[in-house]
């Protein structure tokens, strides 16, 4: 059962196996785990860009593709929400609809961008991406009647996913269901069904051609394949599941703004989790996703306490000053990359 479930892609390691139970266990009891609004939302991120990840890793460790417009489709998907429900109101239709029409945009912007770039070689193709990624961010600035420009947009979702809205009157294993808590599981059960689709994709005689193509796309061209047109599905897969997770974010967030969804921090952000996960395994997405966001979230918060419990000692209370945490990311990358070169999942299964 286990097997099917995971496309027959097993972790192939007892500790990777330990990690991502434990992962999975720890994201599908938060409500009750975790108890506040910060840790429920450092959770709820974690979901979002396992999957937003590891649709990346679909284009640059399954297919080879590097891409810098991914979170252009990403904001699509969350642009798409916003707008039906900034204008149409709150309610489950327009969020529908809203999603739809953002995956629409996302899948014919990505056909698009194939059909006419992929041709080209590795490094034209990536600033191709980044060129049309930068003009749909100015696009979407400058459409301010639409988009809400700078100031992005702020909009009603359905009372259910609020967290004035209760589902039970008596609390759960201490937690009170509220719309919050429903909201999170909309959030985790989306993103765990998306990645089993992924899992399945990867493992599936689709993804044994694109790694065929990512290792000699002529060898693969020349038996038959045509590459063109794999690596077009690869990219508009990648941008549907892409703009699936923004819409989901959307949600989640009843915010949608230009810094949140399509800044080009966000695209650094998701190449730093791929290689610190594992490029080419959908399992990196989870570890990579995972230590990031924590960092990200709790790695100033641990400074400071380190530089108040070492205040009476030279140096050390200025080299863990909490404003030097963004220099701590870079060396715990840097290590990463150094001591893990093919990722922590690499890493782990090279020593199974």
């Amino acid at each position: 059962m286990l097997r099917a479930i995971l496309s027959d892609d097993l972790p192939r390691s007892r500790l990777l196996a330990v990690l991502l139970a434990v992962i999975l266990v720890v994201l599908a009891a938060a409500p009750f785990l975790l108890p506040g609004t910060r840790a429920l939302e450092t959770a709820a991120r974690i979901c979002m860009f396992i999957v937003l990840v590891a649709s990346y890793d679909l284009l640059l460790g399954y297919a080879g593709i590097v891409s810098f417009a991914h979170t252009m489709f990403f904001g699509m998907g969350a642009y798409g929400v916003a707008i039906a429900a900034a204008h149409l109101g709150p309610g489950w239709l327009p969020i529908g609809a809203g999603a739809a029409a953002g995956v629409a945009l996302a899948a014919l912007t990505a056909l698009a961008i194939a059909l006419f770039s992929l041709r080209v070689r590795a490094i034209f193709f990536a600033m191709i991406t980044l060129a049309v990624a930068s003009a749909m961010a100015v696009l979407v600035s400058q459409l301010s009647g639409i988009t809400g420009g700078e100031d992005g947009l702020n909009f009603r979702i359905p009372r259910e996913l609020t967290p004035g809205f209760r589902l039970l009157e008596e609390p759960v294993f201490g937690t009170r269901i509220t719309g919050r808590v429903i909201a999170y599981y909309l959030v985790f059960g989306t993103c765990l069904a998306l990645f089993l689709v992924m899992l399945r994709v990867v493992n599936s005689p689709f993804g044994s051609v694109l790694q065929a193509i990512r290792e000699n796309a002529f060898r693969a061209e020349a038996i038959g394949y045509r590459v063109v047109v794999y690596r077009a599905a690869a990219t508009c897969l990648a941008a549907v599941i892409a703009a699936l997770a923004g819409a989901v974010f959307a949600v989640w967030l009843r915010y949608v703004g230009p810094g949140t969804t399509l800044g080009m921090e966000i695209m650094i952000d998701i190449l730093l989790m791929v290689v610190i996960g594992g490029m080419g395994t959908m399992y990196g997405a989870v570890l990579g996703a995972t230590i990031f966001v924590l960092a990200q979230n709790y790695l100033q918060a641990l400074m400071e306490r380190a530089a108040a419990a070492t205040a009476g000692l030279p140096l050390l209370p200025d080299i863990l000053n909490p404003d030097r945490w963004l220099l701590w990311l870079g060396l715990v990358f840097i290590l990463s990359v150094y001591f893990f070169p093919a990722g922590i999942v690499g890493r782990l299964r090279g020593r199974a």
